[in-house]
């Protein structure tokens, strides 16, 4: 995904977090926590390294062998990284600078992203 659209995604993210999730205890944080890598984090990468196959050319055919082979990889990788991050995140910063502490972290996550999503 271009990082013209991930902004704007990610902080909208944050901001329905922050509508179901009120507050910022640790209680709070956690759970935003649970569901921003359970729910969102899997459906943007299964969104991501197709989006990034399509535009490279690959075919139907061959992208869907790339997101099958790179997906699974990918997303246990992120949770090496994702969950710790944002659990700080949601607990110590306060909702108008958590898009800048994540793009901050998502320059290592990014190129990491795309080395995995070119890698033929």
């Amino acid at each position: 995904m271009c990082h013209l659209c991930e902004g704007p995604v990610v902080g909208g993210w944050y901001k329905v977090l922050d509508r179901f999730i009120p507050g910022t205890t640790k209680v709070d944080a956690l759970k935003k926590m649970l569901l921003d890598q359970g729910g969102f984090a899997p459906c943007f990468l299964g969104c991501f390294l197709p989006l990034v196959g399509a535009l490279n050319g690959l075919s139907a055919q061959d992208n869907w062998a790339k997101l099958q082979r790179d997906y699974p990889d990918a997303l246990i990788t992120s949770y090496y990284l994702w969950p710790a991050v944002q659990l700080a995140n949601f607990y110590l910063v306060p909702l108008h600078y958590r898009l800048a502490v994540v793009q901050c972290v998502a320059v290592i996550w990014n190129s990491y992203l795309s080395w995995k999503a070119h890698r033929l």
